[in-house]
């Protein structure tokens, strides 16, 4: 059937108390962008949702665009009706008739937020249940395990009807909760990461590390892809391209082969540390899981983690392998992210590299490449490339340090 409405659910921000109000403004305008090329569409706001008035817009098409949309707890095709009973049945009759596939057994649940309306809700479940019940003679009541359960929602506004409640992306709405910088490299985890991050509320820019001529250009186009798929949920992702050969060649140098990927990743994190700093970041966010390779067992997450003063956020840290994989399928990036091009990470990697480092002598290490090791990172740093990232694809490139025009 034709259906004239869009009833929106937000997510975890409906217990954020006094700021709600604003929370939720900030919920409708994201709404608003995802669904920019539908343009009849007008909006509606109430506690807690969000009511679509379609006005001949595709309905199939306005949900794909709202599934992705984080802060959504759920979504419905709704039919709108009057506040008056014999409209309310009327399009109840109509939801149940157009469903596919049809079904054998219905549970009636009426809602009745607005108290005007002289029926209350057990008193609805009969009247509205019994008309649908008359003109559907091959329909049964079950209450237990009903094939459709069909709602009525009878707000001041109007009544919406409708059986189907869409699980949305939940969480927060993006950049509700501030600013992190994702640590990505063209494995499976990190995009994970950035995507939870994300769904929790947090804009994030990306940082790569690459190693020319080591690493290929294609593992940064991998990267560049990824980030793509990223900005389907964020919109507009900033990639960092951090040369990362003269830093990675020089740690190599220090004969300490077992440490070398510790020593690497503190470096990374020192350098994003500071890329984090001119952006406005609060946060760095990777994607470590306990115990899935050696710098990310306890005993080196501790000693990596050490030195870097931005909260260090691990959303993947007591997933298995398994469960990550399922989430890069859901969000599109598991296919790109086994593509075999080589990253930087995977240089230099010796074959009994420390899971317990210990910290003395990973500091006494940068110490004897003292001076050398702040100037390799601050060149690092300065080398760095700014790729910003939407969903149709590469907007700009330019100095991480130069981007006045964003």
């Amino acid at each position: 059937m034709n259906y004239d409405y869009m009833l929106v659910r937000l997510g975890e921000l409906t217990i954020k108390g006094r700021n709600r109000g604003k929370f939720e403004l900030l919920m409708l305008n994201k709404i608003k962008q995802a669904l920019t090329p539908y343009e009849k569409l007008a909006y509606e706001q109430s506690f807690g949702r969000v009511y679509i008035r379609l006005n001949g817009e595709d309905a199939e098409a306005v949900a794909n665009a709202l599934k992705d949309v984080f802060g959504i707890g759920s979504f419905s095709p709704a039919q709108r009706a009057e506040n008056e009973l014999g409209a309310i049945r009327a399009a109840a009759l109509a939801v149940m008739d157009a469903h596919k596939p049809v079904p054998a057994t219905f549970k009636m649940t009426v809602r009745r937020a607005w108290k005007a309306f002289p029926h209350d809700s057990q008193e609805m479940n009969h009247l509205v249940g019994a008309h649908v019940l008359r003109n559907t003679p091959a329909l049964k009541v079950d209450i237990r395990n009903p094939d459709v359960e069909l709602k009525v929602d009878i707000q001041p506004q109007g009544t919406f009807v409708y059986c189907t409640v869409v699980p949305g992306a939940g969480g927060f709405p993006l950049g509700m909760n501030g600013k992190a910088m994702l640590l990505l490299s063209g494995g499976i985890d990190s995009p994970v990461a950035g995507w939870m991050a994300m769904r929790k509320g947090l804009e994030i820019e990306a940082i790569h590390f690459h190693s020319y001529p080591f690493t290929s250009e294609q593992a940064t186009e991998k990267v560049v892809s990824l980030t793509q798929r990223l900005a389907h949920y964020g919109g507009r992702i900033k990639l960092h391209l951090v040369p990362f050969t003269e830093l990675q060649t020089r740690l190599a140098q220090s004969k300490q082969d077992h440490l070398i990927i510790t020593l690497m990743r503190r470096s990374m994190l020192r350098i994003a540390e500071k890329l984090a700093e001119k952006r406005g970041a609060l946060a760095l966010v990777t994607g470590d899981s306990l115990g899935q390779v050696a710098s990310q067992t306890l005993g080196s997450m501790n000693v990596i983690g050490r030195d870097v003063r931005l909260p260090l956020l691990r959303p993947l840290v007591m997933m298995d392998k398994q469960e990550i994989i399922r989430y890069a399928e859901r969000i599109g990036t598991y296919e790109t992210s086994i593509l075999p091009y080589e990253d930087c990470c995977t240089l230099f990697v010796p074959k009994s590299p420390a899971t317990n480092p210990n910290l003395r002598v990973v500091e006494g290490v940068e110490r004897e490449l003292g001076d050398e090791l702040d100037r390799l990172i601050d060149e690092a740093v300065a080398g760095t490339e700014l790729v910003v990232m939407t969903a149709e694809g590469r907007e700009g490139k330019r100095s991480a340090v130069e981007d006045s025009w964003f």
